[in-house]
């Protein structure tokens, strides 16, 4: 297996050409493609657009004091075994 990772841009019509060199002429080859858009860093969501509250990130950043516990997790239930 051989993975080959490009960049290419889609014509007017929103048809994307690929000419891949393999060099294993008559072979079948199975081929995954993946489409993932490339935005440009101004494009990206900010985290309100995702969802999360106005200053979520930077009045809780940082907050925790103290130590962290887990608490018991009880008795494991006990099953008859079937065979």
């Amino acid at each position: 297996m051989h993975t080959v990772k490009l960049n290419s841009r889609a014509d007017g019509e929103g048809c994307l050409h690929l000419k891949v060199p393999v060099a294993l002429p008559n072979t079948e080859i199975q081929v995954t493609l993946i489409l993932q858009p490339i935005l440009p860093a101004s494009a990206k969501p900010t985290p309100e657009e995702l969802g999360w509250s106005p200053g979520f990130f930077e009045e809780t950043f940082g907050v925790w004091e103290g130590e962290l516990e887990r608490e018991s997790q009880g008795e494991y239930e006990q099953r008859k075994q079937s065979l």
